[in-house]
């Protein structure tokens, strides 16, 4: 790209689409947003042991992608899709998650991920994640997405609010890792913990305040009981 103290810097094709969408999205979509904390403490813990045990690297994002997974077959409307009169609920639970590539920003997208396994969704991730990087991901790895996550953790954002893509009607936007002392135990003792920021973004005309929220809670609930994820 030119230099940016330039006076015009000339988009790229992705950087025009993505722009194009997201104004699209901002413009037809009346979307509210909640946000919640969990402690991730444990979910940290295990990873390596899991690593050894399941021979596959889990990151976070594999968390995120399979408690989204799960979210959803209790709470299908987060997957859902404003249509005149009804709503449609999506067939299947495909998570579409940001990555930063060397040509843009891509969103490839695990599919099904309501049904995959823990080590199933991380092998998922790592392709599509390495195809994203190295420019060789086909149409059928980025179409599809019924809901989305967009993870600014790594960058040392604390917490964000996304913008709901134009396919889904949902999207889960979860920050850094913050080291927090809190009060644990009978005798309030205090220890530090893992907390991350998580905040959702939704489409007001599919899914109402209370059922977001319910929603939010579940995801935070199964993160901070990672042994229902594995």
């Amino acid at each position: 790209m030119d230099n940016p103290t330039k006076k015009h810097v000339p988009l790229t094709r992705i950087q025009k689409l993505i722009g194009e969408r997201m104004l699209k999205s901002k413009l037809s979509k009346p979307c509210f947003y909640v946000g919640s904390k969990a402690d991730i403490t444990d979910l940290m813990a295990i990873r390596p042991k899991l690593r050894k045990s399941l021979g596959v690297k889990i990151t976070t994002n594999t968390f995120y992608i399979r408690a989204l997974g799960l979210a959803v077959q209790k709470y299908p409307l987060a997957v859902g899709k404003f249509d005149g009169n009804n709503i449609r609920i999506a067939e299947r639970v495909n998570v579409g998650f940001a990555v930063n590539a060397p040509q843009g920003l891509v969103v490839p997208v695990v599919k099904d991920a309501g049904e995959k396994t823990l080590p199933e969704i991380a092998r998922e991730e790592a392709s599509l994640t390495n195809k994203a990087r190295d420019n060789q991901l086909k149409l059928e790895d980025i179409e599809g997405e019924t809901i989305a996550l967009s993870n600014l953790g790594a960058y040392g954002i604390d917490s964000f609010l996304g913008i709901v893509p134009p396919p889904t009607s949902t999207i889960l936007a979860v920050g850094n890792v913050i080291h927090t002392p809190m009060y644990r135990g009978e005798n309030d003792k205090i220890t530090v913990r893992k907390i991350i920021s998580l905040s959702l973004a939704v489409d007001r005309r599919v899914i109402t305040e209370t059922y977001a929220a319910e929603f939010l809670s579940f995801i935070t609930e199964q993160l901070e009981n990672p042994q229902r994820l594995i």
